[in-house]
């Protein structure tokens, strides 16, 4: 199997279009590609009773399982395939199941602090930073909350200003400045394009 060649690092804010822009990546170049989603690796914390589940800050970095993700992400660029987890976002577990996951010539690592881990950065070809205004991540935020993952409004609002915006603004912006390219209000056209091009550049050569 071809070893993948290019690896990217879409992150940004909650609801700020990263998923979009993975997505847009993948349907405009036309190529076969890997998606890591950050979300996929929160620690399982099915040891700890529901009630002391919903109180923890799942926008802090320790909530994330960074060993197995680096390990994981190195093996996909190995050419080699993972069982990646899957996470119960209603129950706040790890589910029994995986995802058995190929690697391909183009691999993305997606999510709020997709740029935040050294080690991960060193593994990237490419580091993007998807910046949306505020107003409209939070009710995206919402709609996925709420409509998606079947949680209830209430605890979603009381979330964000709790957790989702302090650790945003301590934790996920600050990665901007590791970013190659800033791709402004989501899924900018423009901007998709470039890294488009960019894409097929690298595939190339």
């Amino acid at each position: 199997m071809k070893i993948p060649s290019f690896a990217i690092g879409i992150a940004g804010g909650t609801g700020a279009g990263k998923t979009t822009v993975a997505r847009e990546i993948t349907d405009r170049v036309g190529e076969a590609i890997t998606l890591v989603p950050l979300d996929n690796y929160y620690e399982d914390l099915s040891h700890l009773p529901f009630e002391e589940r919903v109180e923890v800050n799942y926008d802090h970095p320790s909530a994330f399982e960074w060993e197995l993700l680096r390990e994981q992400f190195d093996t996909l660029l190995s050419g080699q395939p993972v069982e990646m987890p899957r996470y119960d976002f209603e129950n706040h577990v790890r589910k029994e199941e995986t995802i058995h996951v190929e690697p391909t010539d183009v691999i993305v690592l997606e999510g709020i602090l997709a740029l935040y881990d050294d080690a991960l950065n060193e593994m990237l070809d490419l580091h993007l930073y998807v910046e949306t205004d505020a107003d409209v991540r939070i009710l995206r935020r919402i709609r996925r909350d709420v409509v998606e993952r079947g949680r209830e409004l209430e605890g979603v609002m009381q979330q964000y200003l709790s957790t989702v915006k302090p650790m945003h603004e301590q934790f996920v912006e600050p990665t901007k400045k590791d970013a190659d390219i800033i791709i402004p209000e989501g899924a900018n056209r423009i901007a998709v394009e470039v890294l488009q091009e960019k894409v097929l550049t690298e595939l190339r050569s």
